[in-house]
């Protein structure tokens, strides 16, 4: 791959890695869990429309960027972001950032059947079945990696729907590119991601308890908006444009480390012998379907 592509994973690993703990850490400063995810979104969406009024002047009116824009809305913010959020609250940040390594093998899984050029070979799916071996292992070690409670079968459940649909909507991202801009793609699917989730808030909690926020929970909303939601998202679709799916989900890779090292030194998480053993199994897998990928690809002209 290309330095810049390289570049944007290693950026947007880092954004989405420190948004688990982030989001746990958050949950100490008067946000519930529906109130923050709304918060996160409206922050990243009001990013990028400065963006893009200061770049063009124009906020996007094309059909096709509206219609990939609405189901990436539904399948890439609202519902990964919701599951996610909730999951946070059963399992430390690490251990969540862990089931984040699955979505480039879901993804390569997924592919194969619904994207003519990204073949599955035998060697991913010895990587994919050694990667949910590691879930495997997660889910009967009991480890949540929390000092006190946590429920890991429920963050597992929580964390794999999320999974399957952030990597359906990678897939259909991929299907249509080339027929949107990046930054576009990324406003409008903030604004219809964010209008499913306040209503879900509204529903769920009722009207968020803005005096109870504090100045540090207000710090995090924007860090979490900006750059952990607006930043990699545009980072993500940008390259879409430039290399396979597959190569695009490599942020999968780094989110969990990121997440493990970012959550034992800011909230005191426990590398537990389960998420220890768990999580090495899923990366190994994982980088196994990685390298198999490369060795096909490499030879394309």
């Amino acid at each position: 791959m290309r330095r810049n592509v390289w570049i944007a994973i290693v950026v947007a690993s880092v954004g989405w890695g420190t948004g688990g703990p982030g989001t746990r850490k958050a949950f100490g400063e008067g946000l519930d869990p529906y109130a923050l995810v709304s918060l996160r979104s409206l922050v990243a969406a009001g990013a990028v429309m400065v963006y893009l009024l200061v770049r063009s002047g124009n906020l996007p009116s094309s059909p096709i960027v509206w219609r990939v824009g609405l189901v990436q809305g539904i399948a890439n913010l609202a519902v990964p972001y919701i599951l996610f959020t909730l999951a946070y609250q059963h399992a430390s940040a690490g251990f969540v950032g862990l089931l984040a390594a699955l979505i480039p093998i879901t993804t390569a899984a997924l592919a194969h059947y619904l994207l003519a050029d990204e073949p599955l070979h035998t060697t991913k799916l010895v990587g994919m079945a050694l990667a949910f071996g590691g879930v495997a292992v997660l889910a009967l070690s009991g480890d949540s990696g929390l000092a006190e409670g946590g429920n890991p079968g429920l963050a597992i459940l929580l964390g794999s729907i999320a999974v399957v649909v952030l990597s359906l909507g990678g897939i259909y991202a991929k299907h249509h590119a080339g027929t949107y801009d990046a930054i576009e793609l990324t406003w409008v699917q903030f604004v219809t991601g964010t209008s499913v989730i306040i209503v879900a808030m509204l529903i769920a909690e009722g009207v968020p308890r803005f005096g109870d926020i504090t100045g540090y929970g207000w710090t995090l909303v924007v860090y979490l908006g900006f750059a952990a939601s607006f930043m990699p998202f545009a980072l993500f679709f940008w390259m879409l444009r430039h290399t396979s799916v597959g190569n695009a989900s490599l942020v999968g890779y780094l989110v969990p480390i990121v997440s493990v090292i970012v959550g034992a030194i800011w909230l005191n998480e426990q590398l537990q012998p389960g998420i220890v053993v768990g999580g090495a199994l899923i990366l190994a897998g994982v980088l196994m379907a990685d390298r198999a990928e490369r060795t096909f690809v490499a030879p394309r002209p």
